[in-house]
């Protein structure tokens, strides 16, 4: 990170609402949870007493077996945002050029700046049709928030190679795919592939993620990142977590339901973006946003501004949660 950097660069927007008395439809979260979950938290309390073991080998294995991928490869870091910053901070530093795409999560902007390093923006959906030679990293968000749309593998295994190519290197935020079928890119060479566990298993409150790499690129993320950055609460659910592709493959079919029937009703009233994501962005025509984020709010429900991604000016976006919350949402809105 580049001290005289930081003075410069502000906190970004997330979803999330503080009040417990209000459906929240802004973030992304899954709103189940793995039966057996409170168990494996509560029996984490006695390994809470003394320090992890730094290697994090059972929460690792499980990750490499999840993915489909090595276990060494596999750095354990709290959540994805710490992956990231982990990612630029051995990828970038000061003066260097990062090429990310537009509408997409506001962190990106915000990390590449921390490291002394100048952002450039591309629409998301043209991206991986851009020369990655002039840039020392480039981000790729799958699938994208907020718009949810995906990217296909073959794609990205090509430009992961063209990336290769021009000494680029390619960062994969994966924090989504687990809502779909799509494989991951973990394991490909020159790439860091950015995965959450808080996402898909709904604990975004334990701070569960990991980075995957390669070769020298991996040693220098394992060199770089802090040791014990995952409590032993956090390793011990993320592994049980891992290990429970049913609970994944159910979710899964349930979003696909949903977000196909919320489509379908809020088509009428606003202009509904494809999707493979827990969420939906929704363009407002031309009513003022504030207008049916506070419409929502009298409802019990808060949806997420989706003004705060760069190039979006009337747009929210809201989240496919189960079939009754998701009731309340389409009479909120429509």
């Amino acid at each position: 990170m580049d001290p005289d950097a930081v003075a410069d660069v502000t906190r970004v927007p997330h979803g999330g609402a503080s009040d417990a008395t209000l459906l929240d439809f802004s973030a992304n979260t899954n709103p189940d949870r793995p039966q057996g979950v409170v168990s494996v938290y509560e029996s984490a309390y006695g390994a809470a007493t003394r320090y992890p073991e730094d290697d994090y080998c059972e929460y690792r294995t499980a990750a490499g077996e999840y993915l489909g991928c090595e276990p060494l490869n596999v750095v354990p870091t709290a959540g994805c945002i710490e992956a990231l910053r982990l990612a630029f901070g051995v990828t970038i530093g000061t003066d260097d050029d990062a090429l990310l795409p537009k509408p997409s999560f506001g962190e990106y902007e915000r990390e590449v700046r921390l490291q002394g390093a100048t952002p450039t923006f591309v629409a998301h959906d043209g991206l991986l049709d851009t020369d990655p030679a002039p840039y020392d990293a480039v981000v790729v968000c799958n699938p994208n928030n907020p718009t949810g749309d995906g990217y296909s593998r073959a794609e990205l295994v090509a430009y992961a190679q063209t990336c290769r190519s021009a000494g680029t290197a390619l960062i994969v935020d994966e924090a989504f795919l687990d809502f779909t079928d799509r494989r991951t890119l973990a394991g490909e060479p020159g790439v860091v592939v950015a995965r959450s566990l808080t996402k898909i298993f709904g604990l975004p409150g334990l701070r569960m993620g990991m980075a995957i790499a390669t070769d020298d690129l991996r040693d220098r993320l394992d060199a770089a990142r802090p040791a014990w950055g995952l409590s032993m609460p956090a390793a011990d659910v993320g592994a049980y977590c891992l290990r429970r592709t049913k609970f994944v493959a159910e979710t899964r079919d349930r979003v696909r339901r949903e977000r196909r029937r919320m489509t379908d009703h809020l088509r009428d009233a606003f202009e509904v973006y494809p999707s493979e994501a827990p969420f939906l962005l929704l363009g407002v025509h031309d009513r003022p946003v504030r207008d049916v984020i506070d419409d929502a709010r009298r409802e019990g429900i808060v949806v997420r501004d989706a003004t705060t991604f760069r190039s979006l000016d009337s747009h929210v976006r809201v989240a496919v949660r189960r079939p009754a919350e998701n009731d309340r949402l389409l009479d909120a809105l429509t």
